[in-house]
C-alpha cells in the first residue's frame, strides 16, 4: 500500500516537515484576503491606511507588500499565488477579491461585506476546501455603501445576506479544494454549483501570478531577483522565478484561451496616461469591458485561463488544475487527480478522527473540524520591513512629511516576511500579539511544532523591542496588550507532553525581557500597581485608557494590576518547571513568587484597602483625583481579572526538587506577613508533606463574592458566556463626575453605540472568548485546591449550588452552545438568518465571529476570526472527555 494512504497520513507528513525530510508547508492558503488600506500598504502623511488605498484602487494598484486573493494559495513566501476569479456578467468589475467596507464606511467600523466559509484544511495545508458564496445578480456594492452609510450607530449593520443577493437562491457556490500530490505538486479543483432554478452564465478565470518585486528598487533581498515570467509551454502554462523555481500548471478541460498581462500600477489609478502597457487591471479590462487590446497572449507576470459556462439551474460544473514543479509533472497529469484527491480528504478525516474526541457530537465535531480549519486558513503570509516603510522604496522615496510622522518608526529593527498566524485575513490581516497567544492553544492540538514556532518568532529580535516590548499590532506596535505570552507558551508545552523544555527555556529567556518593560514601563511609582493602558479591552472603562485621561490625573488599573499577577503565576509555573532540569532557576523562581505576593498586596492593601471596595465586593479601578484615591465604581470585566491570576504549589515536589525555593519561600512566609495578610498566598490545604499552597490575588471570601456578581443573569452572566459589563447598567447607566465633566457608561451587549474610543470598541456588554477561556481554567484551578466543598449559586439565586468545576463546565457549555444547532435551529451565531437553519447549502456552514452579542449570541466584529475563536475546539474538547469511570470501564 502507499504510504500515504496508510492511518492518519497526515501525521507522517508533519513528521516529515518537522523533520526536514519534506517541505510540506511549502505551499499553502498564505494569501492574503485584504491587502488594499493596510498600513502597510499606506504611504499617506497622516496614516489614513482605509483612505490612501481604497477598495476601487485594488483592481489596478500593485501591491509593495503581499497580495491578496479570493479562497487563494501561495508558497511560504508569496512569490507565486493562484486564485480564481469571477464574473457573473453582471457586476461593474471581476470578482478578484473579497468587498468591505472601510472603517469610516461603516456604521460599526470595517467590516467584510461577502459570505464564505472555510470547510476544511489540515496542518500541512495537504487538503483544504472552501466555499465562496457569489450572488448572480449584480453584486449590491453601492447599496452596502450607501445603507450603511445611512445607519447609525444603534442600528445593526447591514450584511450582504440583508439585501436581495440570495432570493431565489440565485447564486453560485463555488468551492476551492487544494491537495498535494508531493511538496511541490499541488492539485486544484473548482467547482461552481449553480443554486438557482434557471441556467445561468458565469466566467472563470483561474488566475496564477507573481507578487511584484521588481518595481520597488528594496534594500533587502528582493532587489536583486530578477523579473519573473509565465509563458505558455505546450499548451501549457509555465512559470519561472529565479528562487522558486519552474513550475508548470496543467487545467482540464483545456481553457477557450490563455490571457496574459503584467502585475504593475495601471497609471490611469493616478490619472496618467495608461501608454499601451499591459496592466494588473487588464483581465477586468477584457472580460467586462471586451478590450482585446488590454491583454497579452504569449508572456507576462499575471495570467488566467478563461473559461465561460452556462449551466443549468441546480447543476454544476468543475476546472481540474496541477501545479507542479519542473521535473515533477507526469506525461498524463490529470490521470491520478481524483484518486489523489479522494485520498487526502479521506486522510483528513483520519486526522480529525485522531483529534477531536469521540465523545463529541456529529454536530460538535462539524463545529470543531471548521474551527480549525479556519484556524488554519488563517496561516498568512506577513511582509513589513519598517525602515523601508518609514523611508519609501529607493525609486519612491517619502518626503519628511511623510517619514516624520510615520507610525511605528520607533520600531526600526522590525523584519517581518513570515507566515504568520492572524486574527482574520479580510479584517485583520497582520498580527496581533495577545490574538496570537490565544490562537496556539488549539494550534497546539493539531500542530504543536507550529504553535512552538509562532510563540518564539514574536520573542525574536526582529520582532522583539530592544527595551522588552512586544509588538501589539500593525495598526500601533507601541501599543500595549494584556501579557499573555508566558501563559500561552506554558500552555503550548504542557499540550505537547512537557517534553520540548528547550522551547520552554528559550521562550522564557526572552519573556523575562519583556517581564522587565513590564516593570519598569507601567508601574511608574513602583507601588506594584499597573496601568497599561486599555490593554485589548479598548472602551471598557469610563475613559479611554489608552490616553491621557481627561482630567488630567492617574488612573490606577485593578485589570492593568491583576493581568501582572497573571503574568508573575505564568513566569513562576515555568521557572519551577525549568528548576526540574536545572536548579538555577529555582533563584528565578524565588523571584517571581516574592514579586506576585507584592502585586497582591498592592492590589488588595494598598492605602489600606488596594483596589477592593468592600462594601461593593468587587475589584475597580481607582482614580487619583487632588491628592484622593477615588473608586471607579463600575462593574466591568477589569474587576473579574484578578480571578484569573492563580497558582497551587505542590509540597511534596518543592520538597523533594526544589530545597533552594522552599527555603525562600518559608523565610519569606516568616517575615514578611504584613504582605501576606490580606491575600490568598500560601492558603493551606492537605496532610503535612502532601500539602498545597494556593498563591492567588483574591482570598476566598472575596472570590465568593466576585463570583456572585459573574454568575448573576442581571449582572454578568449570559445564556452564552461571561460578559464583558454588567447588564445592571442596561437601564441605569453608570455616570461618574470630575473636573466639570461627567461621563457615563452603559451595557450596550451588541456592536458601540457611540463612536468614542475609535468607533471600533466594544467591550460593553459582549461576550468575548479569550477572557471567558481564561476565566474557565482559572475556576477549573480553584477548584483543584479547593476541591467539592467549595460550592456557589449557579446562576446566583437559583438555589442551585454548584462546584468551581462545574461552574467551568456550565460556562464552557454556554460558550459552545453559540454555534451548536438544536433541533434544527439556527446557531445563536448566525442569528435570524433562516437560511443558515433550512437551507441545505448553509446549514452545517459555520461561521467564527470576534465576539457575540451579550443577550442573544450573535456573531459580531469579524465573521472569520477563526483565531481566539477557535478555542472553542478546546471548549468541545473538554466537554466531551470522558469522565474517569468511563475511561475505567
Amino acid at each position: 500500500m502507499n504510504d500515504d494512504r496508510t492511518p492518519n497520513a497526515e501525521a507522517r507528513r508533519l513528521h516529515e516537515d518537522i523533520g526536514r525530510g519534506k517541505n510540506w508547508k511549502r505551499w499553502g492558503p498564505y494569501l492574503s484576503e485584504r491587502q488594499w488600506a493596510t498600513v502597510r500598504e499606506d504611504y499617506s502623511a497622516d496614516n489614513s491606511n482605509w483612505a490612501s488605498f481604497p477598495y476601487e484602487h485594488s483592481l489596478a494598484r500593485a501591491y509593495r507588500w503581499g497580495e491578496d486573493g479570493l479562497l487563494g494559495i501561495c508558497d511560504r513566501e508569496c512569490r507565486l499565488c493562484f486564485a480564481p476569479v469571477l464574473w457573473n456578467g453582471n457586476d461593474p468589475h471581476l470578482k478578484e477579491r473579497l468587498f468591505g467596507l472601510t472603517n469610516p464606511e461603516g456604521n460599526h467600523s470595517e467590516d467584510v461585506k461577502e459570505v464564505y466559509f472555510y470547510l476544511d484544511d489540515v496542518p500541512t495545508h495537504s487538503y483544504l476546501k472552501g466555499l465562496y458564496k457569489y450572488p448572480q445578480r449584480q453584486f449590491p456594492y453601492q447599496k452596502l455603501r450607501d445603507e450603511n452609510r445611512r445607519r447609525g450607530r444603534g442600528e445593526p449593520e447591514y450584511e450582504l445576506t440583508d439585501t436581495e443577493a440570495f432570493d431565489g437562491n440565485q447564486y453560485w457556490d463555488v468551492f476551492a479544494e487544494y491537495a498535494k500530490a508531493s511538496p511541490d505538486d499541488l492539485l486544484i479543483k473548482l467547482t461552481v454549483a449553480n443554486r438557482g432554478p434557471k441556467p445561468s452564465r458565469l466566467h472563470l478565470l483561474p488566475s496564477l501570478w507573481f507578487r511584484n518585486t521588481w518595481s520597488w528598487g528594496a534594500r533587502y533581498d528582493e532587489g536583486k531577483w530578477a523579473k519573473p515570467r509565465l509563458a505558455l509551454l505546450d499548451g501549457d502554462l509555465l512559470a519561472d522565478h529565479e528562487t522558486l523555481g519552474r513550475f508548470r500548471l496543467v487545467a482540464d478541460p483545456p481553457p477557450a484561451e490563455w490571457v496574459f498581462t503584467e502585475n504593475e500600477t495601471n497609471p490611469q489609478v493616478f490619472g496618467e496616461p495608461a501608454n499601451g502597457g499591459h496592466y494588473k487591471d487588464a483581465f477586468h479590462r477584457y472580460v467586462v469591458e471586451g478590450d482585446t487590446a488590454a491583454v497579452a497572449r504569449d508572456t507576462g507576470t499575471k495570467a488566467a485561463a478563461v473559461y465561460t459556462f452556462e449551466v443549468p439551474g441546480g447543476a454544476e460544473v468543475a476546472v481540474r488544475l496541477r501545479l507542479s514543479a519542473e521535473g515533477k509533472a507526469k506525461p498524463d497529469p490529470l490521470a491520478d487527480f481524483d484518486q489523489i484527491l479522494a485520498d487526502r480528504h479521506r486522510e483528513a478525516d483520519e486526522f480529525y478522527a485522531s483529534v477531536i474526541p469521540t465523545g463529541a457530537s456529529d454536530e460538535e465535531r462539524r463545529v470543531s473540524r471548521q474551527a480549525y480549519a479556519g484556524l488554519l486558513w488563517s496561516e498568512q503570509f506577513y511582509h513589513y520591513v519598517v525602515p523601508d516603510w518609514v523611508d519609501g522604496d529607493s525609486k519612491h522615496t517619502n518626503p519628511p512629511e511623510v517619514r516624520d510622522h510615520r507610525i511605528n518608526r520607533d520600531w526600526p529593527h522590525l523584519f517581518s516576511r513570515d507566515v504568520l498566524s492572524v486574527p482574520d485575513k479580510w479584517e485583520y490581516p497582520a498580527f496581533f500579539a495577545w490574538d496570537l497567544a490565544f490562537h496556539m492553544v488549539p494550534m497546539a492540538r493539531i500542530d504543536p511544532a507550529f504553535a512552538k514556532q509562532q510563540l518564539l518568532l514574536l520573542l525574536r529580535e526582529w520582532y522583539l523591542h530592544p527595551s522588552g516590548q512586544l509588538p501589539a499590532f500593525e495598526y500601533d506596535l507601541s501599543n500595549v496588550n494584556p501579557p499573555v505570552h508566558a501563559w500561552a507558551c506554558w500552555q503550548v508545552y504542557r499540550a505537547d507532553g512537557k517534553r520540548d523544555v528547550a522551547f520552554l527555556e528559550r521562550a522564557f529567556q526572552k519573556l523575562l525581557m519583556n517581564f522587565t518593560w513590564w516593570v519598569n514601563r507601567k508601574d511608574p511609582q513602583g507601588r506594584g500597581v499597573f496601568a497599561g493602558g486599555f490593554l485589548g479591552m479598548d472602551n471598557l472603562g469610563v475613559f479611554d485608557r489608552s490616553r491621557p485621561l481627561p482630567v488630567g490625573q492617574e488612573l490606577e488599573q485593578a485589570d492593568g494590576t491583576a493581568w501582572m499577577g497573571f503574568y508573575c503565576t505564568q513566569m513562576l509555573e515555568i521557572a519551577l518547571e525549568l528548576a526540574l532540569h536545572d536548579r538555577a532557576y529555582e533563584d528565578i523562581a524565588s523571584k517571581f513568587f516574592e514579586h506576585f505576593v507584592r502585586i497582591a498586596d498592592a492590589l488588595n492593601n494598598l492605602g489600606g484597602r488596594g483596589l477592593w471596595d468592600e462594601a461593593d465586593g468587587f475589584y475597580y479601578d481607582q482614580l487619583l483625583l487632588d491628592g484622593q484615591s477615588v473608586p471607579l465604581k463600575l462593574r466591568g470585566m477589569m474587576g473579574i481579572i484578578p480571578l484569573l491570576a492563580v497558582h497551587i504549589l505542590d509540597e511534596q515536589v518543592i520538597h523533594e526538587n526544589l530545597p533552594e525555593f522552599q527555603k525562600r519561600a518559608i523565610w519569606f512566609r516568616d517575615n514578611r506577613k504584613d504582605l501576606l495578610k490580606h491575600v490568598s498566598a500560601l492558603e493551606v490545604r492537605g496532610e503535612e508533606g502532601r500539602r498545597h499552597f494556593l498563591l492567588a490575588l483574591p482570598t476566598r471570601e472575596r472570590l465568593t463574592r466576585v463570583l456572585s456578581y459573574l454568575l448573576d443573569e442581571h449582572e454578568f452572566l449570559s445564556p452564552f458566556g461571561v460578559r464583558s459589563l454588567s447588564k445592571a447598567y442596561e437601564k441605569n447607566p453608570y455616570t461618574f463626575s470630575a473636573g466639570g465633566q461627567t461621563f457615563a457608561v452603559r451595557y450596550v451587549p451588541g456592536d458601540m453605540d457611540t463612536a468614542d474610543f475609535g468607533g471600533n470598541s466594544n467591550w460593553r456588554g459582549p461576550v468575548w472568548m479569550p477572557v471567558n477561556f481564561l476565566l474557565i481554567e482559572s475556576l477549573r484551578k480553584y477548584h483543584r485546591f479547593y476541591g467539592d466543598s467549595f460550592t456557589v449559586e449557579c446562576p446566583t439565586g437559583s438555589g442551585c449550588r454548584a462546584t468551581l468545576d462545574e461552574v467551568a463546565d456550565e460556562l464552557g457549555q454556554r460558550l459552545a452552545s453559540l454555534f451548536l444547532s438544536v433541533d434544527g435551529r439556527t446557531r445563536p451565531c448566525h442569528g435570524s438568518f433562516g437560511r443558515f437553519a433550512d437551507n441545505p447549502h448553509w446549514r452545517d456552514h459555520v461561521l467564527f465571529f470576534e465576539y457575540f452579542d451579550g443577550d442573544t449570541g450573535r456573531g459580531l466584529g469579524a465573521s472569520h476570526q477563526t483565531g481566539w475563536t477557535a478555542l472553542v475546539a478546546t471548549l468541545i474538547e473538554q466537554c466531551s472527555r470522558p469522565t474517569a469511570q468511563e475511561q475505567v470501564s
